[in-house]
């Protein structure tokens, strides 16, 4: 199990499609710089498990947004959609485990699934926790997900059954601190989390199309200002910042990994003016868009 730095790559309905792992480990390790490229939105069916290691994060599950500082961590449950950032200009560097909940459990016929797994996947008051190292459980919580990080990273004799024990006791403390009595999930809210998805997933299929919040609105059938209110309730922005900074975090990309003239991905991108394309990258990114290429090009 290498190491990695994680590529992210969604689908139409923002669901992640990197493979975590393999059909025999479902499981997968990565470090990542917050500082250099912040994690957009997305979800898939695994379970994950962050650690910040340097500086602190602003992690957002949902409409839910707070900032995880370094020594704690966060769990997202399946599903959720979420989204991380370096907080304010600090470094920030991080890393997380993403498994498949049948790394724990194996057939959804076991009692490992039915009694343990299933209350966590299936609870509404359990989009995400934030683990603090000065909560007891949540401590146990932070060691478990290290022990298994470090075992995956360097393969001991044995690494899978070392895994797959910690991620167990990480299970079982989630489990033990569920509250009593769950909350149904409120119908505007799953209505909201199927919407937004639709409507993220129109805006990466046209950032490089003109777009204004009508034609996002329209892709999901509802009025703009249902639109502006399911973003801020959702994600907590609006259609055409989101869209602002997709667009940088693509071109963020394009600049790094493609040879392409920067005026042109500025186009690619839905930028046609190139003044206000490096006005805007260098107020999401701190340097215009030629020094990003330089900068980040030596690191490759």
């Amino acid at each position: 199990m290498q190491q990695t730095t994680r590529g992210l790559r969604t689908d139409k309905n923002q669901r992640e499609l990197v493979e975590h792992g393999s059909a025999l480990f479902p499981i997968a390790c990565y470090h990542d710089n917050l500082s250099e490229n912040e994690v957009m939105w997305h979800w898939h069916e695994e379970l994950e498990a962050v650690f910040i290691t340097q500086g602190s994060a602003v992690v957002t599950a949902g409409s839910d947004s707070f900032v995880v500082n370094e020594g704690e961590g966060v769990f997202i449950n399946a599903s959720v959609l979420h989204s991380l950032k370096a907080n304010q200009d600090t470094q920030c560097r991080f890393h997380s485990i993403v498994f498949h909940p049948r790394l724990i459990s194996g057939s959804i016929d076991s009692v490992f699934y039915q009694k343990y797994l299933e209350p966590v996947l299936d609870s509404a008051s359990l989009k995400f926790t934030h683990l603090r190292p000065e909560n007891p459980w949540q401590k146990n919580s932070i060691d478990a997900v290290e022990i298994a990080w470090q075992n995956c990273i360097y393969k001991t004799l044995g690494y899978e059954f070392k895994v797959r024990n910690a991620l167990s006791e990480f299970i079982f403390n989630l489990w033990s601190h569920l509250p009593v009595i769950q909350k149904r999930p409120d119908a505007k809210i799953v209505r909201d989390s199927e919407r937004i998805k639709a409507m993220l997933q129109f805006i990466h299929s046209n950032h490089g199309n003109e777009i204004n919040t009508k034609m996002i609105a329209d892709s999901v059938m509802i009025s703009e200002s249902e639109c502006l209110r399911c973003f801020h309730n959702t994600i907590n922005t609006t259609p055409i910042q989101y869209l602002k900074q997709y667009r940088i975090q693509q071109a963020s990309h394009m600049l790094v990994f493609s040879g392409e003239r920067i005026a042109d991905i500025a186009v690619k991108c839905g930028f046609q003016d190139m003044s206000y394309f490096t006005k805007t990258f260098k107020q999401l990114k701190g340097c215009v868009p030629s020094e990003y290429r330089a900068l980040n090009t030596q690191r490759q």
